[in-house]
């Protein structure tokens, strides 16, 4: 693909350090067109050695020029289709005579040379239909004006195009290994390790190849472009040109020009980025996902769902050139969630649950009686946990729940309710929960918003702490327990021992200080305070208070670290 004489300009670039030339550019010519703007305002022009993003309206036909001047010039066309199928058609014309020479003289204007060559049809060399990447590829290719003709039958799509007249030496694409397939390794309920053979770019070129792994739930993908426009908000991977304009009059940086001071002396491989109109704000799709993972060749792909097929593709990215080539894809059904004993919940009962990091129970509730409504009463011990309740397999409800939490819900006629619990991904879960057809039925104490225990400061003694809490309108029994820890025991420690639902039944009775009833229908009022006494001086005590229902149940408050006057 060589620019001489006419303004059909390329850009050269070579993968080597040492700069290739054409046969018989004029390398003065070349730079002076290179400066000039107005050579590149026709976006009809190929560039040699570099990759274009361009834009197709549906059934609306576009085509492309390069010259090749010399015979037995080898040539390499790859056409990518991102969005849609393309019909695309490669045919070359002879030059004529004033055309072709040895690279003198003044470049004849485009338009007279277009009305010298492309009122006649030229010789077809090739012709392709369908979304596949696919090539033209000959070692010995005749000089002429080369057209390529691309149609989009089904809607406005994007595409790209590469050709070069130097293949051998500019290999923008990695290669891919003798076995291009992907290898599921193992298989879980949520996870998915894949495994490939390593480009040869990367293992014998050593040339920089990064891997990115593409998961969707709809179907494999051929090239990076289709991901890269599916993952765009609205199938808008770049916005659409107004007709007629055709991209034109456009910047040098649209073909991947240097700047005015950099005329680009070498050739090189060009990152080309066309963005028309106003830039989109991507929205990421939830059943499309792309991760780029460096040169690894082995991943494991978490988070997926159960019993469900996903599809995976492998794409090899040389990171100079920003190319990529698609290993052959393929795909997986993660295995099915394993299938958890039902436990039967009983009206107005207290049932303990424990469920493992990142685990899920799932529960039956089964009112024998007709009712209007059904409450569910739920106590974390823990972190948080995600409660849902279905009633005849239409969810309900679908909260986390940090601490005492009630729901009350309507009530239908022998209706069924099937509870899902989901663990923490911090650690083991424990709850205990109730459901009861019968609203005056509450195990569980209320609670204030606020559990904490507050110690005043200046009240502190070498043998006493002053300390207070929050109470609601409820009426009901708060118990205070002290426990002596030594001067090591820290945040981390009282952390790991905040389980709330340990009762004070699971305390020595020495460590008991009192018991009383509280309440204040003035929830602004409803405060109060304890003076603990009988402490050491300089020793530190971990104060629990508990408050505890009618039926019994106690949640302990966060526990709360004091410490005495050393002197008084």
């Amino acid at each position: 693909m060589l620019l001489l004489r006419c303004p059909l300009l390329l850009l050269l670039l070579p993968l080597s350090s040492r700069p290739q030339k054409l046969p018989t550019r004029d390398e003065e010519l070349f730079q002076m067109q290179i400066r000039d703007k107005a050579f590149f305002h026709d976006s009809s022009v190929i560039p040699d050695g570099a990759e274009i993003s361009s834009y197709l309206f549906r059934d609306t036909p576009k085509r492309y020029f390069f010259v090749v001047e010399e015979d037995n010039t080898p040539l390499a066309v790859t056409v990518t289709p991102c969005d849609a199928p393309l019909e695309w058609k490669l045919s070359v014309q002879e030059l004529p005579e004033e055309a072709s020479g040895e690279g003198s003289g003044e470049p004849e204007p485009l338009e007279q040379q277009k009305q010298q060559i492309t009122n006649e049809e030229g010789t077809e060399l090739f012709s392709y239909k369908g979304n596949d990447v696919e090539y033209f590829v000959s070692s010995s290719s005749p000089s002429g004006l080369y057209q390529l003709d691309l149609l989009s039958t089904e809607k406005d799509t994007h595409f790209k195009v590469y050709a070069t007249t130097t293949p051998e030496s500019d290999q923008p694409y990695p290669e891919l290994p003798y076995d291009p397939r992907i290898d599921v390794t193992s298989l879980g309920r949520t996870t998915v390790t894949l495994a490939w053979k390593p480009s040869p770019t990367a293992s014998l070129l050593r040339q920089p190849i990064q891997y990115c792994i593409v998961i969707s739930k709809e179907h494999n993908f051929k090239s990076l472009c289709a991901v890269e426009a599916k993952l765009s908000s609205d199938d808008a991977f770049m916005m659409a040109p107004k007709p007629g304009l055709d991209f034109s009059p456009f910047d040098f940086a649209h073909f991947g020009f240097p700047s005015d001071s950099n005329s680009g002396r070498e050739r090189g491989f060009i990152k080309s980025s066309l963005k028309f109109g106003r830039q989109t704000l991507s929205k990421p799709r939830v059943d499309l996902h792309k991760v780029c993972i460096g040169n690894k060749n082995i991943f494991t792909v978490s988070d997926l769902k159960p019993d469900t097929q996903y599809y995976f593709d492998m794409f090899a990215v040389n990171t100079n050139t920003n190319m990529s080539t698609a290993y052959i894809g393929t795909f997986a059904r993660t295995k099915e969630e394993a299938k958890q004993k039902t436990v039967e919940l009983k009206d107005g009962k207290v049932t303990d649950v424990f469920i493992k990091r990142k685990g899920a129970k799932f529960l039956r509730f089964a009112p024998v009686s007709s009712h209007q409504k059904v409450t569910f009463a739920v106590h974390s011990c823990l972190d948080a946990v995600q409660i849902q309740v279905r009633r005849d397999g239409k969810l309900l409800l679908s909260q986390n729940v940090e601490g005492v939490r009630q729901f009350q819900l309507r009530g239908k006629a022998k209706a069924k309710y099937l509870i899902r619990l989901k663990g923490s991904k911090k650690g083991a879960s424990m709850l205990k929960i109730l459901a009861t057809t019968r609203p005056n039925k509450q195990s569980f104490p209320s609670l204030p918003e606020d559990t904490r225990i507050k110690a005043f400061d200046k009240l502190r003694t070498c043998s006493s702490v002053t300390v207070a809490w929050l109470g609601t309108q409820e009426r009901n029994k708060f118990c205070i327990y002290k426990r002596e820890v030594d001067g090591n025991y820290n945040e981390e420690q009282k952390k790991r021992e905040q389980n709330q639902c340990l009762g004070p039944d699971t305390r020595k009775k020495s460590e008991k200080v009192l018991c009383k009833y509280f309440h204040s229908q003035n929830i602004q009022k409803a405060v109060t305070t304890e003076t603990i006494r009988g402490l050491q001086p300089g020793k530190s005590y971990l104060l629990d208070v508990y408050v505890i229902g009618h039926g019994g149940h106690s949640v302990k408050y966060q526990s709360k670290l004091v410490k005495t006057r050393k002197f008084c």
